[in-house]
């Protein structure tokens, strides 16, 4: 019989645009035998609608995803960012969740008000993001300080930076 494995599942949470993606991205690459979930991915729709309906479909379909690579042997490492921003988003996910044999690392990324407003005015100018987001993500900054995470301060360290900081936990 086969050793059992524990894998890491790594949650990662953030306002927009402190690099939740980024990092996740960055931590795939580092860490064997890795696998990438972002939940925008499980609600990437036109127009984007935001309603108890949707809200509920976009757990179920994260749930779903994160379940199938946590049983599949293939992956040691699960990485899933969103934005939860509030707890009760991250304890409905883990409540759905097969997490035997795994070790759960819920991390925040934070940062300071200006860090965040220079890193999503960059995309605006980009054109990757409407200038809309930005009182929107700012708003939520003080949400994270609030929830059972660790919190790892992305203030003027590089994505690869946090992403060696999130191994390490």
């Amino acid at each position: 019989m086969g050793e059992i494995r524990v894998k890491k599942l790594f949650i990662i949470g953030g306002t927009m645009g402190i690099g939740k993606s980024t990092v996740s991205q960055i931590l795939k690459q580092k860490l064997p035998n890795s696998v990438f979930l972002d939940g925008d991915w499980c609600w990437d729709s036109s127009p984007f609608q935001v309603t108890t309906e949707t809200k509920e479909m976009v757990i179920k379909n994260i749930c779903a995803v994160l379940n199938n690579f946590l049983t599949c042997s293939a992956y040691e490492n699960v990485i899933f960012c969103w934005v939860m921003h509030e707890q009760c988003i991250v304890d409905k996910i883990i409540s759905c969740l097969n997490t035997a044999n795994s070790r759960m690392i819920a991390v925040s990324l934070i940062c300071s008000e200006q860090e965040l407003t220079q890193r999503l005015q960059k995309d605006v100018r980009a054109g990757i993001r409407t200038s809309d987001v930005i009182e929107r993500s700012v708003q939520r900054i003080p949400l994270y300080q609030k929830l059972n995470t660790i919190k790892v301060d992305t203030s003027g360290k590089s994505a690869a930076e946090v992403a060696e900081e999130i191994a390490a936990l």
